[in-house]
């Protein structure tokens, strides 16, 4: 199943920006079709790769329906959850995604300490990064978010929170997310399920749900059920998501940083004086994986 229509011998690779981790599929020239169950089996942490999604490159003029973004991002970053649903975008997924084309030679690295500019097509548009190396398989990545959207139409939206509905804060970065803010991460639970947002049905096609706890002022940890995935490690729209809705809530002025702490590192933010959400974090690339052929089944 997981080999299943990839050339012979396609180099997979693993990576993790904050220990969101993913399997990247190389596919330049867009001849894969990359299935669903394909994604689900490569996700599966027992039978498979084992990742929170996975990154398809390919280039951004093959991507039936984005060709136009074509002009200003060679590549695009072709995101699935883990099980195998399409997402329109995820912010750690860039940082990887970007690390990845500099350290193929896809695109145009910098020595260490150097940082180089290019953008990414996604289905949440493009994203502008800025990479700087600081390692062979490392580096630090500052993605320009664009502008959160505070969605209006779906009126008030609330999350349950230990038996109890609580107000959270609706907000698109490209994909929805919920956050509600809490006294400590520990009062999501354990996030083996999805938590309950009502009212029922009002995000159609699923929600992202942060628990944010303030640290410090303009410092805060964070806790996320990803739809498609379950509890992650970190959420790089969701960290994203939280720092805004903070900001909102603390009429932060423009240029005011924030920082998120996630279970698998901290991210940090700004949003700058046009609006646009700089996100900054970093990325490695973990290992390959070179398939030859399926093992007998024992």
């Amino acid at each position: 199943m997981i080999l299943d229509g990839l050339p012979a011998r396609t180099t997979l690779t693993k990576g993790h920006g904050t220990e969101n981790d993913f399997v990247i599929v190389p596919d330049p020239d867009g001849t894969l079709e990359v299935t669903s169950a394909q994604v689900a089996a490569l996700c599966d942490r027992r039978a498979g790769i084992g990742a929170d999604g996975v990154l398809r490159v390919v280039r951004t003029a093959g991507m039936p329906g984005y060709e136009d973004q074509a002009a200003e991002a060679e590549f695009f970053m072709d995101y699935r959850n883990a099980d195998g649903s399409v997402a329109e975008m995820c912010g750690n997924g860039v940082r990887v995604f970007a690390l990845f084309l500099t350290a193929r030679g896809l695109v145009k690295g910098g020595a260490v300490g150097e940082p180089v500019e290019f953008a990414v097509g996604t289905r949440g548009g493009i994203k502008r990064v800025t990479l700087t190396a600081t390692g062979e398989h490392t580096a630090d990545v500052t993605v320009d978010m664009g502008v959160p959207v505070f969605p209006a139409e779906r009126g008030a939206v609330t999350v349950e929170v230990k038996g109890t509905p609580q107000a959270a804060v609706d907000v698109d970065m490209g994909n929805p997310h919920a956050v509600v803010f809490v006294d400590s991460t520990d009062d999501a639970g354990p996030l083996y399920e999805m938590p309950t947002v009502s009212p029922e049905g009002v995000f159609a096609e699923g929600v992202n749900v942060e628990f944010a706890a303030d640290l410090a002022p303009r410092h805060l940890a964070m806790r996320v059920y990803e739809r498609g995935v379950g509890e992650t490690r970190s959420c790089g729209t969701g960290a994203c998501a939280v720092m805004i809705a903070a900001a909102r809530r603390d009429a932060a002025e423009p240029g005011t940083q924030y920082t998120v702490d996630v279970p698998g590192g901290r991210l940090r933010f700004v949003e700058r004086a046009d609006g646009h959400l700089e996100m900054t974090g970093p990325a490695a690339l973990v290992f390959d994986i070179i398939p030859t052929a399926a093992p007998a089944n024992r």
